[in-house]
């Protein structure tokens, strides 16, 4: 009897190719995962904060206005402000960062590879909308409908870490892209739907400034201080805009180049590095190291100083600034009464099961790519739970959507629950199929030897 092949199965190249993940992104995931573990921490300790005796505090430490100020010019916003609005560019500077990359040199290259992933982010964005408005059912809360179209990476990738099945590393990459596809919808969302006024000037000089850092691109500028002053020029012109600053960063992550330098740049870290050996000095010391920096791509050094920052620092105090809502049994009870609260909680875990599970089956079933090595379905609908975690994202657009406190309160609570939800099934769902589908390459064992002549096994 012979047996038919798995729809969905990798061709065996792709599946060799995905033993292994590359440097750069196991240093990305481990990074990411060390950042949910930091901001998991950082959330509880918004939550006890918010809601002990010293509650007030906490309001008023995120509402105290700092500034920068030079003459008569200057900027001033509250702390928490200057959180989401700059520090959180830097997070989202990492995000478009990993895009580029991966669409340089990495999974996002290979259409087959990226296609599973990206239609399940295409149906974990649009399902979990379409419940979200259907539970809603056309109230004045609706427009938060954005709150519930983003994946937390961070959150994702550090409970799969620490909860899922041995060996994810196909799975996390699976859901990596899957990930980089739905926060490119989120923030397209987030830069569209939630702009209230533009200033036609500023963004003119916007526009004129991307041209700037596309300009350094296509001349292949390594440098990264032109980046750099550039970069901190557009934060500036689109916050003037009205759009919201943290697109810039966005921009920045995607126009920086992350192609390999050409093969003579190498050469030349060679040459620079023996005639150091042979001479020494700090010229040639300078040289050596010039000529070292010229031949990593520009985005990877970059990604290398910014996504610690973003991961420890950043995204923490994002959580520590935007977590702090109210529990107290009254607020709770009138929130879970609220359709707002069902319909965030209700849409980030079952939209995202049944868009992300329903999309990317019809994208195997029409053989438009595969699951990467030992990927199954089952670990295909584990994962599709798990990306209702929708946490750091989620709430900065509800942020952007809500300016009634209460509103603003209860889709934070819809935004926790769900994410709990989300990661307590997900998790135990992925461990259960990572115990009956392994994600692991059976060991390879040596070849049997012939037995001896006088009888027994031979040694190996």
């Amino acid at each position: 009897m012979t047996t038919a092949p798995v729809r969905g199965a990798a061709r065996p190249a792709l599946r060799e190719r995905m033993t292994t993940l590359a440097p750069g992104l196991r240093t990305f995931l481990s990074t990411e995962a060390g950042s949910a573990v930091a901001l998991l921490a950082a959330t509880v300790l918004a939550l006890v904060w918010a809601n002990s005796p010293w509650r007030d505090s906490y309001a008023a430490l995120w509402h105290t206005p700092a500034g920068v100020f030079l003459g008569g010019a200057g900027l001033e916003l509250d702390l928490q402000h200057w959180v989401n609005d700059a520090a959180m560019a830097l997070f989202f500077a990492v995000v478009g960062l990993e895009i580029n990359r991966e669409a340089t040199r990495g999974e996002l290259r290979d259409p087959r590879a990226v296609a599973v992933p990206a239609l399940g982010a295409l149906g974990g964005l649009l399902v979990p909308v379409g419940v979200f408005l259907l539970v809603e059912g056309g109230g004045e809360a609706a427009h938060g409908w954005g709150v519930v179209m983003s994946t937390d990476t961070a959150f994702l990738v550090g409970v799969l870490a620490l909860f899922g099945p041995r060996c994810p590393d196909r799975l996390r990459l699976f859901l990596l892209t899957l990930a980089i596809v739905d926060d490119i919808g989120a923030i397209t969302a987030m830069a569209v739907f939630y702009t209230d006024e533009v200033d036609l000037r500023a963004l003119a000089v916007s526009g004129a400034l991307v041209l700037a850092l596309l300009a350094l691109r296509l001349r292949r500028v390594w440098q990264l201080t032109p980046y750099v002053v550039v970069g901190l020029a557009l934060w500036g012109a689109v916050l003037a805009s009205g759009v919201h600053a943290t697109i810039a960063g966005v921009l920045v992550g995607l126009l920086v180049p992350t192609s390999l330098p050409r093969d003579e740049r190498r050469d030349d870290v060679a040459a620079h590095a023996r005639r150091f050996l042979h001479e020494g000095g700090a010229d040639r010391e300078h040289a050596a190291e010039r000529a070292g920096r010229a031949a990593v791509p520009t985005g990877d050094r970059l990604q290398r100083v910014l996504h610690p920052w973003s991961a420890y620092v950043v995204v923490p105090l994002f959580g520590l600034a935007n977590a702090g809502v109210n529990l107290d049994p009254e607020t709770l009870a009138d929130a879970f009464r609220s359709r707002l609260t069902i319909g965030v909680a209700v849409a980030l875990v079952v939209g995202n099961a049944v868009g992300i599970t329903g999309a990317a089956t019809l994208a195997l079933r029409l053989g438009l790519g595969d699951l990467p090595g030992r990927v199954r379905w089952g670990h295909l609908l584990g994962g599709a739970v798990l990306a209702g975690i929708g946490f750091t994202i989620s709430l900065f657009i509800a942020g952007l959507a809500f300016d009634d406190p209460v509103q603003l309160e209860h889709a934070k609570i819809g935004v926790l629950t769900g994410s709990l939800v989300a990661a307590v099934a997900g998790s135990l769902l992925l461990r259960w199929l990572g115990e009956r589908l392994p994600l692991c390459s059976p060991p390879r064992l040596p070849p049997e030897l012939p037995p001896l002549p006088w009888g027994g096994a031979a040694r190996s």
